[in-house]
């Protein structure tokens, strides 16, 4: 069995807690607006288009990170006018959005007989294969994310709380609508590889929840959520490496026990 020490310095556990942990600087933002909102049905639509993405990128021969990037976005901006122009129930358009673009693009890989990739790597996450041009991709588009989430965060505040006092204010809500779809986008399309499409969103509404029974500003909640989800990046990594579990539904498995430690233990809550 190989030692805490060389564990630590071997690239691939260094390049998946960097990854993991830069990713958990923004789900915690991110993820509180999600559960403020009550967003989470976008966030899984999002998170199901992803892999429509890898197929267009794969059948096209190009990057599928970029692919994953771009179908994200797009979708999210699809989300975002159809919301504001529904001509059926937001939940039924989600769920139809959703499904269909999973469908669609297991099909796609399916048909591409030359094609052959690791859906389960995909669907569950791989954080221990990310590699160095993976490393980078995330790093950058945290970045991104965090800018304008530091940038807007009182108009996102602003717009959530009381979208209609927000327009007295001078805050354009729909544009900050529009931004925060898109960061969310972005974020779930950098994070495959570390949870998969079947678990991202709960790696961006589990933690928020957690925290929020401690927290006594919106502030606060973002930044016990990245505490949260580090913490359970950090422990699921650590027991998917000497457990040989998958390394996302582990951290993800965490990231749930530290919610359920926030009722087991009723009485460290706040009043």
């Amino acid at each position: 069995m190989i030692s805490i020490t060389e564990l630590l310095t071997a690239d691939f556990f260094i390049f998946a807690l960097v990854a993991g942990l830069s990713l958990s600087i923004v789900a915690g933002p991110l993820g509180s607006f999600i559960v403020w909102r009550r967003m989470s049905y976008f966030g899984d639509t999002l998170a199901h288009s992803a892999l429509l993405g890898i197929a267009i990128g794969l059948i096209t021969g190009g990057n599928p990170q970029l692919s994953i990037v771009i179908s994200c976005l797009l979708l999210g901006a699809l989300l975002v006018y159809l919301d504001k122009n529904p001509s059926v129930s937001t939940d039924t358009l989600l769920g139809i959005l959703a499904h269909s673009t999973l469908a669609v693009g297991v099909v796609l890989l399916a048909l591409t007989d030359s094609i052959r990739v690791d859906l389960e790597a995909y669907l569950f996450g791989a954080l221990l294969t990310i590699n160095s041009t993976d490393l980078i991709w995330v790093v950058v588009i945290v970045a991104v994310v965090a800018a304008v989430l530091y940038r807007y965060w009182n108009d996102f505040l602003s717009a959530t709380v009381h979208a209609e006092l927000a327009v007295i204010e001078g805050v354009n809500v729909e544009r900050c609508n529009l931004f925060l779809v898109l960061l969310i986008a972005l974020t779930i399309a950098v994070s495959m590889k570390i949870v998969g499409v079947l678990l991202i969103t709960s790696l961006l509404i589990i933690p928020p929840a957690a925290a929020r029974k401690f927290s006594e500003s919106p502030e606060k909640m973002a930044l016990l959520a990245s505490m949260v989800g580090a913490l359970s990046i950090i422990l699921g990594l650590f027991s998917a490496f000497y457990f040989d579990t998958p390394a996302g539904p582990t951290i993800v498995v965490f990231a749930a026990l530290f919610f359920l430690a926030t009722y087991i233990f009723p009485s460290v809550q706040k009043n």
